[in-house]
C-alpha cells in the first residue's frame, strides 16, 4: 500500500479519476470474492461507498486520510466480516455502538438488508456522514442517530462494535439494551471486532467468549491479528 500512496502524490487532477476507478475496481473485486451471493442492488450500494466516503471525509474526517484509499479492505470488508460469524435472520435488530461514520453499520446493513440496524454515536457531525450516505444509497433498514449509548433505551438481539471501548467497559452500558427474546442460530449478545494481543481484555469473559480471526476467512495479509468476538448476554 505504499507504493500506491506514492504514486497518487503524482498524479494530476485528469489521472485522478482513474487512479480512484481503480481502487474502487480492486476493492470491489475483493468483496465480491468474499461474499459472492450479493445481489446487483447490494453491489450497487457498496460500489457508492468509495465516492461517498471519499467526498465526506473531506469536509469530515470520519477515516484516516492516510487511509481512505483503503476503504473497502480496512473498513467495508472488514465491517462484514461479522457477517462471516452468523447469518442474521430476517427482522433480527441490531445496534451500532459508536459507529463513527458508519461502521460496522453500514456494510452489515447493506449484507443484510432485511434486519434492523440502529447506529449510534455521541459526535454529532460523524452520525451526519453516516446519515448522508445511509440517503445517498437508499439504505433504508438503517438508522443512524446521534446518541451516547448511555442514553441509548431501545432493546436489540444483538450488539455491534468495532473497537470503541475496552469489551467489559462496554458491556456494562449495553447489556441493559439486549433483548431477552431469541431469534438466531447464537444467543443474543455482543459482536466486537478487535486486533492485536486481546487475550487480558477477554480474560474476565474466557468461559462464555468466542474469539474468530479474521484471516480464517480473508487472507489479505492486514488481517492477521484481527478478530472477531462474540459474546452472549
Amino acid at each position: 500500500m505504499q507504493a500506491r500512496r506514492y504514486n497518487y502524490l503524482f498524479l494530476t487532477t485528469s489521472h485522478a479519476p482513474l487512479y480512484f476507478f481503480l481502487c474502487n475496481f480492486a476493492g470491489m473485486k475483493t468483496i465480491k470474492k468474499y461474499f459472492p451471493e450479493l445481489t446487483e442492488h447490494q453491489l450497487e450500494q457498496l460500489s457508492s461507498l468509495d465516492a461517498l466516503y471519499h467526498e465526506w471525509n473531506d469536509r469530515i474526517n470520519v477515516i484516516s486520510r492516510r487511509d481512505i484509499d483503503n476503504l473497502y479492505e480496512h473498513h467495508v470488508l472488514h465491517s462484514m466480516a461479522i457477517g462471516k460469524m452468523l447469518h442474521f435472520k430476517p427482522g433480527t435488530q441490531l445496534l451500532d455502538f459508536g459507529t463513527g461514520g458508519g461502521f460496522p453499520g453500514v456494510p452489515m446493513a447493506i449484507l443484510f438488508p432485511e434486519c434492523q440496524f440502529t447506529l449510534i454515536d455521541g459526535t454529532g457531525k460523524k452520525i451526519r456522514v453516516a446519515q448522508e450516505v445511509c440517503q445517498a444509497i437508499g439504505l433504508e433498514n438503517c438508522t443512524p442517530v446521534h446518541r451516547r449509548g448511555e442514553e441509548e433505551k431501545g432493546h436489540y438481539d444483538f450488539v455491534l462494535s468495532r473497537a470503541v471501548m475496552p469489551l467489559a467497559d462496554l458491556v456494562k452500558i449495553v447489556r441493559k439494551n439486549i433483548s431477552r427474546e431469541q431469534h438466531n442460530a447464537l444467543p443474543n449478545g455482543i459482536f466486537c471486532l478487535k486486533g492485536g494481543d486481546i487475550q487480558e481484555e477477554i480474560k474476565p469473559f474466557k468461559r462464555i467468549i468466542e474469539v474468530s480471526p479474521l484471516s480464517q476467512w480473508f487472507v489479505e495479509p492486514w488481517f492477521k491479528e484481527k478478530y472477531c468476538i462474540y459474546l452472549p448476554i
